[in-house]
This record gives structure tokens, sequence and C-alpha cells, in this order.
């Protein structure tokens, strides 16, 4: 699963937080973009993982093909320029890339969650970050597309982030390996390098746990995360154009997530839809629907929608009837604002 880690040995570098409101990827009013360049995703990864290296003597990155790069390009030059001493490959055994980050022994369930708790909060992982691809690629079949992110979203003591851009993944994957919690940084492989934006070259750190309205509208409520964003972001265009206001909401961290954003919004609306690349049965999904179910029931003005993969192994030629759809979520924008 671990496609790299990135461990440092202590923490308390909190660098500089920004204000939140000021990164939003669907408009060109971004403060941070000074001295920014044009990349991908992959490239902005790439980056956050050389500042990393750069300001904190005690990082290091291990795991599958690190050393020359990975499978997705993401951690090219790293070993070239801090040594292999600090980059370095590791044998194919995601159990043991995980328990050497811990103990440098176990797995991120059983060991990297419970270190605070076990010791009453005397000491922890010092920085855990596990880096992961998912998610659809066009060609993954089975193994190599699915969305996992439910699985740990269900441990305590772990959180779970997941960017949408280039410009949100350099910005929080930094804020993960500088904090003192074990974090697991999923990664759209999709966006690797069809997403491109302008990324400041600079540190900086965006905030865990608040989620961001990259949308506003009055009709209905859309919470997501990672690629799914875009597919979401043109179904509300599309439904603009027959008349319904689309409220956009990208969680970005699912645990712990942002409830009170959501809530503010589902109770302007009175609608709610949610949608992501993972099976609808157990998915991230039916939790926030759950909860927000909890907070704001006599507000809501028909039932919780859930557009998301299917209850099946991932599917290789398939994958257009598995995948949840542009057309999926307008159908299902449709059919909860005129319920």
């Amino acid at each position: 699963m671990a496609a790299s880690s990135l461990r440092r040995l202590r923490f308390g570098r909190l660098g500089c937080w920004v204000p939140r409101r000021e990164f939003s990827t669907c408009d060109d009013k971004v403060v941070v973009q000074q001295n920014g360049k044009s990349m991908n995703l992959y490239s902005a990864i790439n980056q956050a993982l050389h500042i990393a290296l750069e300001t904190d003597p005690r990082a290091y990155v291990f795991g599958e093909d690190v050393g020359f790069g990975g499978v997705f390009r993401c951690t090219t030059g790293l070993a070239d320029r801090f040594g292999k001493s600090r980059v370095f490959n590791t044998p194919l055994c995601e159990q043991g890339i995980v328990g050497f980050g811990i103990g440098l022994a176990a797995m991120i369930v059983n060991e990297a969650a419970k270190f605070r708790y076990r010791s009453g909060n005397q000491f922890n992982c010092g920085g855990l970050t596990i880096r992961t691809p998912y998610g659809a690629v066009g060609h993954g079949g089975h193994y190599h597309s699915q969305s996992p992110e439910a699985f740990f979203c269900h441990v305590p003591g772990i959180k779970v982030i997941i960017p949408r851009s280039p410009q949100q993944a350099k910005g929080l994957l930094l804020s993960c390996i500088r904090d003192p919690n074990p974090v697991v940084f999923f990664e759209p492989k999709w966006l690797y390098r069809l997403a491109v934006e302008e990324v400041p070259e600079h540190d900086y750190m965006l905030p865990l746990s608040e989620a961001e309205v990259i949308r506003e509208g009055s009709d209905i409520t859309l919470v997501g995360w990672g690629a799914q964003l875009s597919i979401m972001g043109q179904a509300c265009l599309d439904a603009e154009k027959e008349g319904i206001s689309c409220e956009l909401i990208d969680l970005k961290t699912l645990i712990p997530w942002d409830k009170e954003t959501v809530e503010a919004s589902v109770r302007k609306t009175g609608r709610l839809l949610i949608s992501h690349e993972a099976p609808v049965t157990g998915g991230f999904g039916a939790e926030i629907s759950a909860s927000i179910v909890e907070r704001c029931f006599l507000r809501l003005e028909a039932p919780v929608a859930r557009v998301c993969g299917l209850d099946t192994p991932f599917p290789l030629v398939f994958e257009p009837f598995y995948m949840p759809t542009k057309n999926k979520i307008l159908d299902a924008i449709k059919s909860t604002v005129n319920y």
C-alpha cells in the first residue's frame, strides 16, 4: 500500500500558517503564488519533499523504488541531493516500511496510531507521514485503482489527508510532515501529470482539518475530496445551466474532518450530496451523511445523496461503469433538488 514513508525523529517545527481562505485553486486570488511556477501534482509533491529534507536534517524518505525517483517520479533527484543515507529504497514489504518508520515494529493500525495513547502522550511516532497513490488511473485494474481511505478513517490516532491539486498537495504535505501525529497522505494518481497550476516555490503550509468552500451556491451542497472534485465541479457547471446553484466543498482532511463547515453549508442549502471513488457501502460518505443527518435533520429538504463507486472489485474494462461520473452526479443533483 505505502509508496513511501517520510520520517522525522523530532517534532515541533511548525513553520508559518497562512490564512485558509486564500487557498482556493478555483480562481486567481491566491496570495501564496508569489514567485509561483506552473507545475503538475507530482512536481509539487517532489518540491515539498525537497523542502522537508532541506529544512529538517532529521527527515528521511524511504520506500519502494524511491531511491531512483519512484514509479510516479515523485522522489526524483532526492537521493542525489541529500544522499542515500537519507533517501533510500526498501524491500517490497509495506509492513517493513511502516515498521522501520515507527522504530527508526509493526503496522499502521496496531502501532503507529496508538503510540501517543499507550504512552499517555509522553512520546509519539515523531512525524511519520505515509505517502501512497490511490484511485482510478484508466488502466489500473482491481489492484492499482482502489480507494482505501475509509479503512484508515476507522482508526483513532491517524490523520487522513487527500489533496485535489498541485498547490494543495505541496502545502498539505509539508503540514503533514511537520505534524507530530502519524498521517496517511493519499495522492490521486490520475492527477500526477494532468493537474497543472501555479505553485509557490517557497516553503508554505496549509492547515489540516479545515474544509474549503471552493464554489458557493444556494440549492445543494456537494462534498468530495481528491480527484473527484474536478468531476463534481463539472457537474456543478452543468447544473447551473439548468438553474441549480451548487455549493462545492473540498474536505481535504478526512480524519479529523471539518464538520462545522459542511454543517453550515447544509443549513444554508438544505440538501447534501457526497461523491467518492471508493465503494458506496462503508465509504467515508456514509460517515458524513450520518453526522449531517444528526446535526441538520430538521433542515434537510431531501435525503442525503451518495454518488460513489460500486460494491465490486474495481473492474478494468468496465471502469467507466464503475466510476462516479459527471452525468451520475448531475442526475443525483437534479433528483435531490426536485425531491
